[in-house]
């Protein structure tokens, strides 16, 4: 029993350590930091437009809120200020004929008031500005046209969060694991996609990356070094009719990184495939990229996906998703290199072959019969 404890703990550290290391998550988010960075970090707000649009809710809110609140109290100081300076307040005592700047401001929870119903247009009525002073005319126009500017710009960034195709990217999702079968003969990588919205995406295309850490012929070390991995469908890989589940596939050829691996050695390799699906949203025309990553035990050797799609006595398509990650084993080649022998084996057993040591003499025949 111990000895069974001990060996799942050694397993799970073993897989925690592996998805520490991965460089794009099952949702697509890449693991990477930077560091010693020389530029400043202000060169972020030459951008401040997508320096926003980066940032996450919690962020964006404080943002959001600390903008207007941080507005309205400084503009209320400088209604302060204005009524102070034109002595409004009631600790001057102004005289009944006195005419105020801005009407009923008693102090800076007044003032305050008055700024908010300023830039927000709410204008209760209560409190105005009056004719009596230019400086609070000017600061009413500029607190006007600075609202209108802080109201655009945030409400325009939060409008552009919800709307970000990130979001459509959350409704494609791949299978949990990829496979590696025959199909059409040859040895295939395999791994399903499914869009659950019933609205296209035009134009989609996918491929994927290998990462692996190689070494060049002169010694250089390349960590995540990218090898291209073609994916096809029947159709192509491009504009692809995506309304049901695909199952897109790799060639295992002499060409692919996979050529060389065999069922027994798969989980002794040290890589990671990067699976990229990029398209246009029907609804609004924005691109999106949706992203995935499988390692070597994600990888099942010897299976193949099981059937999804079927067809009901009323004549429509159902997608059952209860099988969408289901795999069921088959019989498959340990190699790439032993299907290949074995496709080459068999062509030759179809063909004759010439023996060039043999040589056909001719043997005359005479007769020595004696009668």
């Amino acid at each position: 029993m111990l000895g069974y404890l001990r060996e799942r703990f050694t397993g799970h550290l073993r897989e925690r350590s592996r998805r520490r290391a991965r460089l794009v998550s099952k949702d697509g988010r890449c693991n990477i930091e930077f560091g010693n960075v020389e530029q400043s970090r202000f060169v972020f707000l030459i951008d401040i437009w997508t320096t926003i649009l980066d940032l996450r809710w919690r962020y964006k809110m404080t943002i959001f809120i600390s903008a207007f609140l941080g507005s309205w109290f400084l503009f209320g100081l400088l209604w302060y200020v204005v009524a102070y300076i034109h002595k409004d307040l009631p600790e001057f005592n102004p005289s009944i004929n006195h005419t105020p700047c801005v009407e009923n401001i008693n102090g800076l929870t007044s003032a305050f008031l008055f700024s908010l119903e300023t830039q927000v247009t709410i204008g209760y009525g209560f409190r105005c500005v009056t004719e009596q002073c230019a400086t609070a005319i000017f600061l009413l126009i500029f607190q006007s046209i600075l609202g209108v500017i802080i109201n655009s710009f945030m409400c325009g960034a939060i409008l552009a969060k919800i709307s970000r195709s990130k979001n459509r990217a959350k409704t494609i999702t791949f299978s949990k694991n990829a496979v590696i079968s025959k199909r059409g003969g040859k040895l295939c990588l395999l791994i399903r996609v499914a869009n659950l919205r019933k609205s296209l995406l035009i134009g989609s295309h996918i491929y994927g990356k290998l990462l692996k850490t190689t070494i060049t012929p002169e010694g250089e070390t390349i960590i995540l070094d990218q090898v291209n991995i073609e994916f096809v469908v029947d159709a192509g890989n491009e504009n692809l009719f995506f309304i049901s589940p695909l199952t897109i596939y790799h060639i295992i050829d002499k060409n692919s990184p996979f050529f060389h691996m065999a069922a027994e050695t798969l989980l002794q390799q040290d890589f990671e495939l990067v699976v990229f699906l990029d398209g246009t949203v029907e609804a609004t025309s924005a691109t999106c990229q949706v992203r995935t990553s499988y390692i070597p035990e994600e990888v099942l050797w010897g299976y193949r996906f099981a059937p999804i799609v079927s067809k009901t006595k009323e004549g429509k398509y159902r997608v059952d998703f209860q099988n969408f990650s289901k795999t069921v084993a088959v019989e498959t080649p340990h190699c790439a290199f032993c299907l290949y022998n074995e496709k080459e084996a068999k062509a030759k057993e179809k063909k004759g072959y010439d023996n060039p040591g043999f040589v056909l003499s001719e043997v005359s025949e005479t007769s020595d019969t004696k009668m």
